[in-house]
């Protein structure tokens, strides 16, 4: 900032951005404080416990895709999505992307359902175990552990978020998932999964509900009339548009 402008603005905004900056810097130095006297498995139960009593969540999320590189260059362009996902125990879960690119991924634990709604198709297929969807959010609302099924690493922590990094004990289709939660409350704020060829996807939670209980109907699909079927869980058995 040159001395001219810097001489328009009044004193009193320096002293209060200083008092500000003072302020963050004290919250983050204690958050860091708080980060040394725990534990990451600690941090892990934490967050475990928070949604061992939730039956349900709704979440607005935004979705980041990252492709692994080759020669520091991606392989594929980042790709970002949004829209509203439902989680409900046991494994059920309905993920509503919405424009420009709208589908709906739908389970009812047994059955996943993904529906292109531009190209008016729908796949069906079986949920098989150990099938991960929404990163380590499935696990949390689900029958999985955290601190028994992966080595638990801190990769970062102030007074505002901690991150963990979970490596799998047994063999996955993963390399590893990420959280970021609210150290105060549990509360998750974003997760990520790193599969084996390096590929990452970021899931970011906003205006979180619990225990809303959503209808066993949330998690139905019926094809619309008109769409292709496509069912992967039968090769051989391919449908063409429901309605011919």
């Amino acid at each position: 900032m040159n001395r001219r402008v810097r001489s328009q603005i009044p004193a009193a905004f320096f002293v209060t951005v200083t008092l500000l900056v003072a302020s963050a810097s004290a919250a983050r130095a204690e958050g860091m404080r708080k980060c040394a006297e725990t534990v990451a498995s600690d941090a892990a139960r934490l967050v475990q416990d928070r949604y061992d009593g939730i039956q349900d969540l709704v979440a607005d999320f935004q979705q980041e895709s990252r492709s692994a590189s080759f020669a520091d260059e991606p392989l594929m362009a980042e790709a970002r999505k949004r829209g509203e996902v439902i989680f409900a125990k046991p494994g059920r879960m309905r993920w509503t992307y919405s424009a420009p690119d709208p589908s709906l991924l739908v389970s009812d634990g047994h059955t996943l359902w993904i529906y292109d709604v531009t190209e008016r198709m729908a796949t069906r297929l079986p949920v098989m175990d150990g099938y991960l969807t929404g990163a380590a959010l499935e696990f949390l609302l689900g029958n999985g552990r955290l601190v028994e099924q992966f080595d638990v690493v801190m990769t970062s922590c102030s007074s505002e978020e901690i991150g963990l990094d979970l490596l799998p004990r047994a063999d996955a289709s993963f390399e590893r998932l990420g959280l970021a939660f609210r150290p105060e409350s549990g509360e998750l704020l974003q997760t990520s999964a790193t599969d084996l060829f390096g590929n990452r996807t970021l899931i970011h939670f906003t205006n979180t509900r619990v225990n809303q209980a959503p209808l066993p109907s949330t998690f139905e699909f019926d094809p619309p009339e008109g769409v292709e079927v496509i069912d992967l869980g039968n090769p051989s058995q391919h449908q063409g548009p429901l309605g011919d």
